[in-house]
């Protein structure tokens, strides 16, 4: 896998709106100053791309011009990272304008870049590993850059801040802390803490033993269910099929795969059945374990465990629960493609390769 290069001061990062166009509606105007000005804190130059700012509108209906911030973002030279605004519904909409496009894949190829998000960003995720980056399942603008709070969450800032840092790995630990999501994000909330929480549970295995090493390879679960059944869009599995974006199943037993559920908040009884589509697909038996992630608000804590005790009940698969990624906050990174190591018995996750490399080595490319 191509590994992007470490941040340093003055490194430009792009913004992008890959689904949803929230980013330039007028309500949210408090949150892009927010996070404009904690980008510049790091020393960063943010960039807006053409499109990010278009209305919701607009960009639900040019699944194109989302494709075109992407690539030009990919083709300029001087921008060292890529953040996405905030997740959606159909961003696989992008695929097909981006998988087509050879100028696109050379880009990501000659011009390796971090890519950061989280939800529905899965899709671009999924797409960019089939090209060959390693890329970041982790923190957005609008939700994390944006936090309304003073300061960024601590927990989420520490892993953010990888991104500076060329190091040999690094543990994923526990938050000892959680956060319930807002229930508004207006300019009256600016300057208020999230209710916090001390976490009661820490990361719990619910099936298995012992330790694993694969690689880091997953998102958000119903996206992941849409693009196999076209729950949502009946095309989506169509354009995965055509482009090859999920691994072969050789490809599928080298890795660790991660899980985790929206701010939808689904059911129990509907996670159990997008469970047992990809227990049906073979995936679960295939992979070397699998680390779920901290349900939002934790709602449905203990119904989502059981419904994940019940359809691995017959499978060897080792399986952690409550990871602080994806919806609920905070969250850290997992760096796609990474070699990781799960310890099911000490309930621990290192990352036991670099994830990033040099400026230097990144100059000499």
């Amino acid at each position: 896998m191509i590994k992007p290069s470490c941040l340093k001061k003055g490194d430009k990062i792009a913004i992008v709106s890959l689904s949803r166009g929230l980013l330039g509606m007028p309500f949210c105007k408090h949150e892009l100053e927010i996070a404009i000005k904690r980008l510049k804190n790091f020393g960063l130059e943010p960039v807006i791309m053409p499109n990010a700012l278009k209305d919701l509108e607009y960009l639900e209906k040019h699944p194109e011009e989302r494709a075109s911030d992407l690539k030009q973002a990919f083709m300029d030279d001087s921008i060292k990272a890529i953040i996405t605004a905030i997740g959606g519904i159909d961003t696989y909409k992008t695929i097909p304008y981006l998988m087509e496009d050879e100028e696109f894949k050379e880009a990501v190829r000659k011009h390796p870049k971090i890519f950061t998000g989280f939800s529905d960003t899965t899709n671009n995720h999924l797409m960019l590993n089939k090209l060959g980056l390693s890329t970041f399942y982790g923190p957005c603008l609008l939700v994390d850059l944006a936090e309304l709070d003073n300061e960024m969450l601590p927990y989420t800032r520490q892993y953010f801040e990888k991104f500076f840092n060329e190091e040999d790995g690094f543990e994923i630990t526990s938050s000892p802390i959680w956060y319930d999501d807002r229930e508004s994000y207006g300019v009256s909330e600016v300057g208020k803490p999230r209710i916090s929480h001390k976490e009661e549970h820490g990361f719990e295995t619910l099936n298995g033993h012992g330790t694993v090493t694969g690689k880091l390879y997953g998102g958000c679960i119903e996206s992941i269910y849409d693009a196999l059944t076209g729950a949502t869009f009946p095309d989506e599995p169509i354009i995965y099929k055509k482009y090859e974006i999920f691994p072969s199943d050789d490809e599928w037993k080298e890795k660790i795969l991660f899980l985790e559920t929206s701010e939808m908040r689904t059911n129990p009884e509907n996670l159990e059945k997008i469970l047992l589509e990809i227990k049906e697909r073979n995936i679960f038996n295939l992979v070397k374990g699998v680390i779920v992630g901290k349900p939002i608000d934790e709602k449905y804590y203990y119904e989502y465990k059981e419904a994940y005790k019940k359809v691995f009940s017959d499978l060897k698969t080792p399986l952690l629960y409550n990871v602080n990624f994806g919806h609920s906050v905070p969250r850290c990174i997992l760096p796609y493609d990474a070699e990781a190591i799960i310890d099911f018995d000490e309930k621990r996750i290192y990352i036991t390769s670099k994830i990033l490399e040099s400026n230097q080595k990144f100059k000499k490319l």
